[in-house]
């Protein structure tokens, strides 16, 4: 990917390949699902609150080195450079989980109402719904890294769409879906915000204070330090790649046509989303690394919530479970195109 890091950067070769290398990781995982489904099934039950361990892990290599980089004194001016956080915000709450639930609608009861029955369109829209009410919170840290995004202002962005979420998904969810019941995996939400911001988030800090004690006060070492564990975040990011697709295998492999149904609504909305957001970033002359993040945070998803309540609300083998798994399986490939184009735009947008 172009411009996804300085031309100094020893990972610069790879990065620019890194496409590839999620495909290779992507088919990889398919494979070992089939071969070792025992060894996957094993894996995939290292869970707590819906959220797997291992993965967890995984994701946590990803985002400690972004946290290493947090500047806590550049955290409290953030109040005077607010644009960035409205994007975010609006864009989430406002448009994404209305866009979703209409894009679900005008699919799955009319484009392929000749494909499947009424009760099964009800399922997969429900899905789609509870995909575009739950905005990303791990990686987001990922995505920002790889646009060099400003990682004090993505906590911020990350931990300010975290508070939202806690009183707004169920509300919105229950609007969309047409019902009141809706009960919140309350566990799965904080697990997540505790492992995937507050744990890092503490080791990060604590590693850059060391850091740049043991180096005389010198800032400039901690950039060093983080260059070091890039490859660790990038290696992070294919297993994770790899678990996902394994977890999922037979699924992919049994229902191939359903999951490229499934599949593009999803991907229109990822499209369309990051269109509104970056657009709004650049028209506002928001700082490319702010407004490459504030995107790419609608753009994703926080999966494990959405996985949670399908199963919770409609049973592990419902349609509305599938199509927030079909979510997982398109999120990596779309978010790493949308990641090349941030970094190709650069030029266009205000410096940081």
């Amino acid at each position: 990917m172009n411009g996804s890091a300085p031309a100094v950067s020893p990972l610069g070769m790879f990065e620019r390949y890194l496409s590839l290398w999620v495909f290779l990781a992507i088919l990889a995982g398919i494979a070992l699902g089939l071969v070792a489904p025992g060894a996957v099934g094993l894996l995939a039950g290292l869970e707590y609150a819906s959220v797997n361990l291992v993965v967890a892990v995984l994701i946590w290599a990803m985002i400690y080195p972004m946290m290493v980089g947090v500047d806590f004194a550049s955290v409290r001016g953030i109040g005077r450079k607010p644009k960035g956080l409205i994007v975010t915000l609006v864009v989430n709450w406002l448009v994404k989980p209305f866009t979703m639930a209409a894009l679900a609608v005008l699919f799955f009861e009319y484009l392929y109402a000749g494909w499947l029955s009424g009760a099964e369109a009800d399922q997969y829209i429900a899905g789609l719904i509870l995909l575009g009410a739950a905005p990303c919170t791990a990686m987001v840290f990922v995505w920002s890294q790889l646009t060099r995004g400003d990682p004090a202002y993505t906590l911020v962005q990350v931990s300010v769409n975290d508070l939202v979420m806690i009183v707004a998904f169920a509300p919105i969810v229950a609007l969309l879906l047409g019902v009141t019941d809706i009960v919140v995996p309350w566990e799965t939400l904080l697990l997540s915000v505790i492992l995937y911001v507050v744990i890092p988030l503490v080791a990060g800090a604590f590693t850059r204070r060391r850091v740049i004690a043991v180096h005389g006060g010198d800032e400039a070492s901690v950039d060093a330090f983080t260059a070091r564990l890039k490859p660790w975040s990038i290696i992070g990011l294919l297993a994770t790649v790899v678990l996902l697709f394994a977890f999922q295998a037979r699924t992919i492999v049994s229902n191939p046509l359903l999951i490229v149904l499934i599949a593009i609504p999803i991907i229109i909305q990822s499209y369309g989303i990051f269109a509104i957001a970056y657009g709004a970033a650049k028209a506002w002359k928001i700082p490319h690394d702010i407004a490459a993040p504030c995107a790419l945070i609608g753009t994703s998803n926080f999966f494990e919530l959405a996985v949670a309540v399908a199963i919770g609300l409609f049973g592990l083998s419902s349609g509305a479970a599938l199509a927030t798994v079909v979510g997982v399986l398109v999120e990596v490939p779309v978010m790493l195109s949308l990641v090349a184009y941030a970094n190709r735009t650069r030029s266009s947008f205000p410096a940081g």
